[in-house]
């Protein structure tokens, strides 16, 4: 919040940016969860399509093997299947490529049937390019299948082509099939496994960037609802003065009416019980409040609310502190009300702490406040640090702002100011009539 432009807001404050930003920031990482979503979207809706294209891409790479009587074989080897009727070639070319459909939801089982059907392929003596249904068989099970499975699949593929090169299918060269065969057996493993690694990856970032932005928003929920609270308790004891105050007056009024023999009297009691009652639910409510309060807060609050005559108190505090203050009034202050004051003395509180955590040595601050007929304006600005240099996080003093400046429809703007260096904390109270001493 501390890097955000200044915005003005009318009552509460803007909702924080999501934790998932961060990643979305990398190019790199945005790139690759655009393209994990939009893959993930296509296949949820249709997931036919990737099985059947893998499908017919292998059937197509074996219809050489299916139109053609004699040809060469992989290795340099000239294969010559006419021993075998067509409808064998053709149904070992069908098991080897139809449980490629099943390959992501069943990739153990897929595997193990194509090995099958290619062992006893081979232990005729015949290579077909549908062979390579084994390598994306192992590819999906590195990707998709238990690891267990995936360490088993692998012996037994090592097993399957040194038996096939050296006894089932002898070929010309088979130093160089058995070391071909290896690797590209070696790289469909490793390429699924990369790839299972980088879903990992994307995931664990997914799921951190939710937890982020969720632990964020409960974090700035949590501290309006402390300020609430805070403000709650402050308010309390104004109201709770300012009932005591009615109570006594009417008490004494209905002493006196009743010692004068005047009507008024019975009014006057009713009046005084009432806000008797008031008071006891007030006092209710506060201890519902309170019930988790340390001893210092207990010590806290023995004192009176503090107002605008305990400014001098706090700059001079903040002077102690290193940080040089100049404070400016306009208007008639003393005249606004007590929880207005309170409310003035809080926001000024809060940006200077505000100010002495982030500004910077050398820094100065400038508190400006002026009252109009109905309003108040609130004006601390500070020379510290740049806007970009300063941590950004919803703590509790900009939350408080805003929450305070929300209890009289306070305008708020909390931001960098017009030259770039220092921050502003620009805040406009409406006061209503009622809220005037008397």
């Amino acid at each position: 919040m501390r890097q955000a432009p200044a915005t003005t807001a009318r009552g509460t404050a803007s909702a924080p940016s999501s934790g998932l930003a961060d990643v979305w920031a990398h190019p790199f990482l945005r790139c690759l969860l655009r393209g994990r979503s939009a893959r993930r979207r296509l296949d949820q809706r249709h997931p036919w399509m990737l099985d059947t294209a893998v499908v017919l891409v292998v059937a197509l790479l074996s219809l050489p093997d299916l139109l053609s009587r004699r040809r060469h074989g992989p290795f340099g080897d000239t294969t010559n299947p006419s021993h075998l009727p067509t409808l064998a070639v053709v149904a070992f070319a069908v098991a080897l490529v139809v449980p490629l459909w099943w390959r992501r939801r069943a990739p153990a089982v897929t595997f193990f049937v194509i090995s099958a059907v290619l062992l006893a392929q081979w232990s005729l003596g015949v290579w077909q390019q549908t062979g390579m249904a084994a390598l994306i068989a192992l590819y999906s099970l590195a990707l998709h299948g238990s690891l267990r499975a995936l360490g088993w699949a692998a012996a037994l593929t090592a097993a399957e082509m040194t038996l096939a090169v050296g006894l089932l299918a002898p070929v010309e060269h088979p130093f160089l099939s058995l070391f071909f065969l290896t690797g590209t057996a070696t790289a469909a493993i490793a390429i699924g496994l990369t790839l299972r690694i980088r879903r990992l990856y994307l995931a664990a970032l997914e799921d951190r960037a939710t937890r982020l932005e969720i632990e964020q928003d409960q974090r700035v929920r949590l501290t309006a609802a402390a300020e609430r609270t805070r403000i709650a308790r402050e308010m309390h004891d104004i109201v709770g003065h300012n009932l005591s105050v009615m109570v006594s007056v009417a008490d004494g009024a209905a002493t006196l009416a009743t010692n004068r023999g005047e009507t008024s009297a019975e009014p006057l009691r009713i009046l005084a019980d009432t806000g008797r009652q008031a008071m006891s639910e007030l006092r209710r409510v506060l201890g519902v409040l309170r019930e988790e309060r340390g001893p210092e807060e207990d010590e806290r609050l023995l004192g009176p609310q503090p107002g605008l005559r305990d400014l001098d108190a706090l700059l001079t505090r903040v002077r102690a502190a290193g940080l040089p203050v100049t404070y400016r009034t306009t208007g008639d202050l003393d005249a606004l009300g007590s929880g207005v004051q309170l409310t003035v003395y809080r926001i000024v509180q809060e940006a200077l702490t505000n100010t002495l955590k982030h500004a910077g040595p050398g820094s100065t601050a400038d508190v400006t406040l002026t009252k109009d007929t109905d309003t108040v304006h609130i004006k601390v600005a500070d020379t510290g640090a740049a806007a970009g240099t300063r941590s950004g996080d919803a703590g509790h003093g900009l939350v408080g702002i805003r929450q305070r400046a929300a209890l009289y429809g306070g305008a708020v703007t909390l931001g960098p100011q017009a030259t770039g260096q220092g921050w502003l904390v620009d805040v406009v109270l409406d006061v209503p009539p009622g809220d005037h001493q008397p």
